[in-house]
């Protein structure tokens, strides 16, 4: 990998053949930091999204070369973070820095994948559930009833990440111990309002979509039995269906894009060839047992390079939910502006009912106490009298202890005042102190994000700026060597056959390398074509085993009524049984009963068959052909021939006579 001219060379191992050159934007080899790959190849597009345009990033590849762990990486180190939430930080460090006064933000984020085909939300309480995918000419394909989340954080994001992480569908294979089992993707939805010439809001909204796509992957080396070779043949079958719309976007001569063969590609369709700035990562591995995987990954990746879109920013988009929100607040605020006006009168009209009450409560109270008193007065004369002398004679030390306590008392309670003023005093200056502190924090951390922010735009210029460079030096250098030979004069004639000589090689060289790939090409495109064959086999074998049992166990009358029940849906791309609603008015017509079934329902008596209803006939015995087994019968004259040799050679015919014999007898 030669990452300042942005160059991959794969070379087949054990091969003695020229090495394939790739050129791409920006190449990364196992050295390169997560940072790198972010700032300089993902952080303009989260850029353009902020302003309102829409940007998408997925990463493609074989199974088990790390596109999860570039999408999303690991928390910690922070090193290790990969794009997903590093785009969380850009996003709203940029909200952070900007002016709520002339701009105002709204962020929400779902989060899906596409498991064998099936939309699944990853935020739903059962994500196991289907959801279907429609398609509207003013706003595009959207998926019905997908949770859409209000986010005001990075925390909340990484949230809502995390919440997905769990309930995506992962398994274990032989190439890989945390396979991604379904192509997921999380969208972050960025309205921004702010005022325009005219003093009336002006609205803008980007979507920022970030896919992680299964890898594909072969059966002879997954070892894939049952629902794992099930979820293969789904992955590898939409795959192949986005290579087929990179293939059609590129070709000049091709006039259909076959978007709707695969919910993939409906998906991303903006993405690819639309209104989206788009940012393709191919993840490669370095493993020879891989070979031809890693060739078709540069390969696509190669033809995705030249796709055209045709971003613009969406302004005052119909589905904006900020301008919904806005009226929200101004509505909340006037009802609580009317209930201020409301409240502001209640409280006098309180007091003047409270203090009304009062008053006549007080009076009352006054009389009934004037004539309790006059009562004691009465009951009390004598009393009073009898320790007049002594009152009055206490009543002196009485008021001089009075005044002491009420003394002490204002000393004590101005002391007390003193004290809660210091104290008020001193949680103001602390609180004084802390605020400064806490806005001198938030400036310091607004200016540090503000910072990284400016590190980070004149780092993706400068990327950008050396991209630039290297394709015109690659253009200056083709067109140089086109004229070298025009515009060089030799002094002799040998030296310019040499010059002409090495001209030759080196475009012989290319020749040999276009035809290697041009037939490479062809066998490439012959091994699809017969794969596309095999399918369709495959499936005019299935149609036609269908097609059988209809006609054979369908009859005609109910075919022609599902025809008339069916309807085809524009949106699903599928049939539907539009099934007429039942009459409840009408009566059911009963079936004919056959005349034996009459009887018996007329008939009171049992009619059931029983045992001596049954004839019990006799069996008719056949005449015997065969005779019993008897035996075999030897002749006399056969056994006393036999034995008179036995008895003449009994020496030499012992033991094959004995044998012979059994095998006579």
């Amino acid at each position: 990998m030669d990452e300042k001219r942005g160059e991959v060379r794969l070379r087949r191992p054990d091969s003695s053949e020229q090495a394939k050159e790739f050129t791409f934007d920006s190449v990364y080899d196992d050295k390169s930091r997560q940072e790198d790959i972010y700032v300089n190849s993902v952080f303009p597009v989260v850029e353009n999204v902020l302003i309102g345009y829409n940007g998408t990033v997925f990463a493609y590849g074989q199974t088990g070369t790390g596109k999860t762990f570039t999408i999303e990486g690991y928390d910690n180190p922070p090193d290790m973070m990969g794009v997903m939430p590093r785009s969380f930080e850009t996003i709203f460090s940029n909200i952070q820095c900007d002016n709520p006064e002339q701009r105002q933000y709204l962020v929400r984020a779902s989060y899906m994948e596409l498991y064998k085909e099936d939309i699944r939300d990853l935020l739903s309480p059962n994500p196991k559930a289907k959801l279907e995918l429609h398609e509207k000419p003013d706003t595009g394909v959207y998926v019905k009833d997908l949770i859409m989340t209000v986010v005001t954080s990075v925390q909340e994001l990484k949230k809502i990440q995390m919440i997905g992480r769990k309930n995506r569908t992962t398994a274990e294979t032989k190439m890989n111990d945390h396979s991604s089992r379904s192509h997921a993707i999380f969208t972050i939805t960025i309205e921004t309002s702010e005022p325009g010439v005219d003093g009336k809001p002006r609205i803008r909204a980007g979507k920022f979509h970030l896919v992680d796509l299964a890898g594909s992957e072969r059966q002879s080396k997954t070892e894939a039995v049952g629902e794992r070779l099930e979820e293969a043949t789904k992955i590898n079958l939409s795959l192949s269906t986005l290579c087929h719309v990179i293939s059609s976007l590129v070709d000049s001569r091709s006039s259909f894009t076959p978007y709707r063969n695969s919910k993939l590609t409906r998906l991303l369709q903006d993405s690819l060839g639309g209104n989206t700035k788009t940012v393709m990562i191919a993840n490669i591995g370095p493993a020879d047992y891989n070979y031809d995987e890693t060739l078709n990954t540069l390969r696509y990746a190669s033809r995705a390079k030249h796709i055209t879109n045709k971003p613009r920013i969406n302004e005052d988009p119909k589905d904006a939910m900020i301008r919904e929100f806005q009226n929200e607040i101004e509505r909340l605020k006037a009802e609580l502006a009317q209930i201020d006006r409301d409240s502001s009168v209640a409280p006098d009209m309180l007091l003047n009912q409270l203090a009304n009450i009062g008053n006549m409560g007080g009076a009352k109270l006054s009389q009934d106490r004037l004539k309790e008193l006059a009562e004691e007065s009465k009951a009390r004369a004598r009393e009073v009298e009898a320790r007049k002398v002594s009152i009055k004679q206490t009543t002196q030390e009485v008021a001089t202890e009075k005044q002491k306590i009420l003394e002490n008392l204002r000393k004590h309670e101005e002391q007390s005042q003193k004290e809660m003023r210091d104290r008020n005093e001193l949680k103001r200056q602390l609180g004084r102190k802390e605020l400064q502190l806490h806005l001198h924090n938030e400036n310091v951390e607004r200016e540090k994000k503000r910072k990284l922010l400016e590190d980070q735009q004149m780092q993706a210029a400068l990327e950008e700026k050396k991209i630039k460079q290297r394709r015109l030096a690659e253009s200056l250098k083709q067109k140089k060597e086109e004229t070298i030979a025009l515009q060089q004069k030799f002094a002799t004639q040998k030296e310019e056959i040499e010059v002409k000589d090495k001209i030759l090689h080196r475009l012989w060289k290319k020749l040999q390398a276009i035809r290697t790939k041009t037939r490479e090409m062809e066998e490439f495109f012959w091994s699809e074509r017969e794969e596309t064959m095999n399918r369709i086999c495959d499936y005019n074998r299935e149609a036609k085993l269908l097609d059988l049992i209809i006609k054979n166990f369908v009859p005609n009358e109910k075919q022609m009524e599902i025809k008339e029940c069916a309807h085809w849906d524009d949106e699903n791309e599928a049939y539907k049984l539009m099934l007429p609603e039942p009459n409840t008015d009408l009566k059911v017509k009963k079936e004919p009963v056959p005349e034996q079934g009459q009887v018996v329902e007329t008939s009171s008596q049992d009619l059931r068959p029983k045992c001596e209803n049954i004839l019990l006939l006799e069996l008719d015995v056949t005449k015997r052909t065969t005779e019993d087994y008897t035996g075999t019968q030897e002749s006399s004259r056969v056994k006393n021939t036999f034995h008179n040799i036995l008895v003449d050679n009994k020496d030499d015919f012992e033991y094959n006579a004995v044998y012979f014999f059994f095998l006579i007898h």
